[in-house]
């Protein structure tokens, strides 16, 4: 009888190292994946070869908007060509280097305090003073600048104005509504609950009506509020309600032990909260926190609904000038891609911010 003959030749095994390792592990790695893989590559295959020749080769980047229409690509044109008034709206035009260096102030000074190491005294210096210059170039009236009225500032300076003190501003009052919130103190506990389901109960934008609308006819006959503060306030309020559940979220995670071991160190209130509990707390929910931010930031452009000029006011203002209507693909790509730079910019920070702070645990 014939013995079964049994191949002992060994396969090698299918590699996982390198481009085409890779490749097989994540893209390959079974016929559901193979398909999806297939059926991406087929669309990106459709898609990608005309966005480019829209985007880049058929593209329009310096001609007018007659020339424009006559091409059959995209017309970056109408941002090149009305780049000034969409970053500075109507700011006075021979005067809009004061808001380009207020900004370049304010991106210094965030880029700066992006380093935990620069925490110190100086930098606190560093903030006061160019708030100062700032607001001097903006507004002007003093060492020779002429008077710019608030009803002017417009486009990105408006938008960042009301994002990044809007935020900052937000942010210690949610901490403290919520701190306020944990309270055993029932007056204080009770007012900042009726503060915080009153405000997230409604939409942002009905906020912004009230300050703009409603809350000018209490005011006292002659006595009148600037539009651009009443909106700040207005953004300042409805963002630290939902960044006072956060923070109470991150509250009640802290375990009953912290607590206690403050209080047997002899800490009062104010020392467990600053020194134990909050650095905590606030570590742990840097993502939700962040996430909050980066929707208030993205809402700000509501502010259009009021009258201001912000920055997606002006590119609407461009977009009905005749000479340049039907590209406004064109333009909210580039104003989408400025609010992408901002909101990417904190998630990045944040998840900075994470590893530096867990490394330290």
């Amino acid at each position: 009888m014939e013995e079964a003959y049994v191949s002992t030749e060994i396969k090698p095994p299918v590699t996982r190292v390198g481009a085409i390792g890779w490749v097989r592990a994540n893209l390959f790695s079974s016929v559901f994946n193979s398909f999806l893989t297939i059926v991406t590559l087929y669309f990106l295959w459709k898609i990608v070869p005309g966005l480019i020749r829209w985007a880049f080769i058929d593209s329009s980047w310096a001609t007018t908007g007659a020339e424009c229409r006559a091409g059959g690509g995209a017309c970056w044109s109408i941002v090149t060509k009305n780049l000034r008034f969409i970053l500075f709206g109507f700011f006075p035009y021979e005067e809009q280097w004061r808001p380009l260096l207020a900004m370049i102030i304010l991106f210094t000074l965030l880029f700066v305090s992006r380093n935990r190491r620069y925490w110190k005294k100086w930098l606190g210096y560093a903030w006061l003073i160019g708030l100062f210059v700032m607001g001097l170039l903006m507004k002007g009236g003093l060492f020779g600048l002429s008077s710019v009225d608030s009803s002017k500032w417009s486009g990105l300076p408006l938008t960042l104005i009301l994002s990044v003190f809007g935020l900052t501003a937000a942010y210690p009052l949610g901490v403290l509504l919520a701190l306020g919130r944990q309270s055993k103190m029932p007056g204080i506990k009770s007012l900042c609950i009726v503060y915080i389901e009153a405000i997230r109960g409604v939409p942002l934008i009905s906020l912004l009506f009230m300050s703009s609308v409603m809350f000018p006819l209490f005011l006292p006959q002659g006595i009148t509020i600037n539009n651009i503060f009443r909106a700040q306030v207005a953004i300042i309020l409805f963002t630290a309600a939902y960044i006072a559940e956060v923070v109470r979220g991150g509250l009640q995670a802290i375990t009953r032990g912290q607590y206690e071991a403050a209080e047997s160190l002899g800490l009062n209130y104010y020392q467990k909260m600053r020194l134990v509990i909050l650095p905590q707390a606030l570590k742990i929910v840097i993502p939700p926190t962040v996430s909050q931010l980066i929707s208030a930031f993205k809402d700000t452009s509501l502010v259009v609904i009021i009258g201001l000029y912000d920055l997606l006011k002006t590119t609407q203002v461009t977009l009905s000038n005749p000479r340049w209507m039907g590209f406004s693909v064109e333009a909210y790509l580039f104003i989408a891609l400025i609010y992408f730079a901002g909101c990417f910019s904190m998630s990045n920070y944040s998840r900075r911010l994470e590893r530096e702070l867990y490394r330290g645990t």
